[in-house]
């Protein structure tokens, strides 16, 4: 549940600047602000001008994004005499890893804010309200004991990226990829040798706080999405003849394995590609029926994400052992045909760190996949810590690997 913040806390401006004096900040109120905050979001596409953009469906819950994580809020900034809202902002606080070097057996966990759905009215813009939206966010965040703030956007969003780096004193701190693979309406075929697992959320919990101890992100309540009713659960694939010595309940790993989870998306809320020409529009038809009618082809078809769709993110990717790469590929095909049962699933996604090798063995469009850019801010610059500063820490020092909370997506 999020908490409730005074006025006070949320408020404070500069007397001398006219327009931001007519800014006011508070918390969402459900009850009075929910139809004005669908009609800003509903304004609010992504994409550059004159090119394809993707619109967000929050389904009538403008707090569904946020509503998984324990301690959130949302903000709304009106302007003018009228209070017309003109801009919200979303934020959340966890408690995650901070990756180290591996020297020590323990995970090193520090308090995060992060910063999402910021949204401004485009009749309404180069007024100070994106950067007063921050401001109180981070407010908010420091009054319930976050130590940093970050965000994430895609790395070809320079208005986003001037106003955090320029105007909020956020740095760029990681460049991780999103990989995006389409449903297709063929079956993809998983190799008769492999088996497919499904690990129950208590022992996915135990795996997972061991292989992740030292990446970056990973969040300390990790028990509480994988029993969440968004996650589809956790599975592993494994060479069948490992079945014969290795036991899953045991809490041991098998000498070769991939293993994933998969969260539904579309649950929260759902997608629509919009300003694509008739031209690509029947193109992309035309890929899609080929592909129905003879599924044995294998076309590599392009789903309808024209209309509202939804998606599954597969998070916790990890693989070892020498066969690990292929196993990785029959669990995303695994995966696949879990979505492409699903009517309302068009595509895969997952979020992986730059360095991080296993990017190699997922399979993806290049042409639907982008690069995302996560800038941090130190919230409290004057706090002496006994920890390292984790903004400053030497590259070489963290681990290539980023934790995807799917509750971020």
């Amino acid at each position: 549940m999020s908490l409730n913040i005074s006025e006070e806390n949320l408020s404070t401006y500069d007397n001398t600047n006219k327009k931001t004096e007519e800014i006011v900040v508070r918390q969402y109120d459900e009850e009075k602000d929910k139809l004005a905050v669908e009609e800003l979001e509903g304004q609010c596409d992504f994409g550059q001008r004159g090119q394809p953009s993707l619109f967000t469906d929050l389904m009538g819950d403008p707090i569904s994004r946020i509503r998984n994580l324990p301690l959130h809020v949302m903000l709304v900034a009106e302007y003018g005499n009228d209070g017309d809202i003109v801009g919200v902002i979303r934020g959340c606080i966890k408690t995650v890893t901070r990756g180290n070097n591996g020297s020590t057996p323990c995970p090193v966990y520090v308090k995060i804010a992060y910063v999402l759905g910021l949204r401004v009215s485009s009749h309404h813009r180069r007024l100070g309200i994106g950067t007063k939206l921050v401001e109180n966010l981070e407010e908010w965040s420091k009054i319930n004991g976050a130590k940093y703030a970050y965000m994430a956007t895609d790395s070809s969003n320079e208005a986003s990226i001037k106003l955090f780096i320029s105007k909020c004193n956020y740095a760029k701190f990681r460049t991780p990829f999103v990989l995006v693979q389409p449903v297709h309406a063929h079956y993809k075929p998983v190799a008769s040798d492999i088996a497919i697992v499904r690990v129950s959320p208590q022992l996915s919990e135990s795996f997972y706080r061991r292989i992740f101890a030292n990446s970056e992100f990973f969040p300390k309540d990790i028990d509480h999405i994988l029993d969440n009713k968004l996650n589809f659960g956790t599975f592993m694939a494994v060479p069948k003849k490992t079945l014969l010595n290795w036991d899953p309940k045991s809490g041991s790993f098998p000498t070769t394995f991939a293993i994933l989870s998969v969260w539904n998306t579309k649950e929260v809320y759902k997608l629509q590609v919009r300003g694509v020409s008739s031209l690509k529009y029947a193109c992309c038809l035309g890929t899609r029926v080929l592909d129905s009618w003879m599924p044995w082809l294998r076309v590599p078809s392009i789903p309808n994400i024209f209309k509202m769709f939804g998606f599954y993110l597969l998070y916790g990717i990890h693989m070892e052992g020498k066969d690990g790469p292929r196993l990785m590929k029959s669990l995303y095909a695994f995966a696949h045909n879990m979505g492409r049962n699903d009517k309302e699933c068009r595509l895969l996604v997952s979020e992986v760190g730059f360095d991080d090798p296993i990017k190699e063995a997922i399979p993806r469009w290049n042409k639907f996949s982008w690069g995302d850019l996560w800038c941090m801010k130190k919230l409290d610059v004057n706090e002496l810590s006994k920890d390292d500063n984790w903004m400053e820490s030497q590259v070489s020092n963290s681990s290539s690997v980023i934790f995807v909370d799917p509750r971020d997506f």
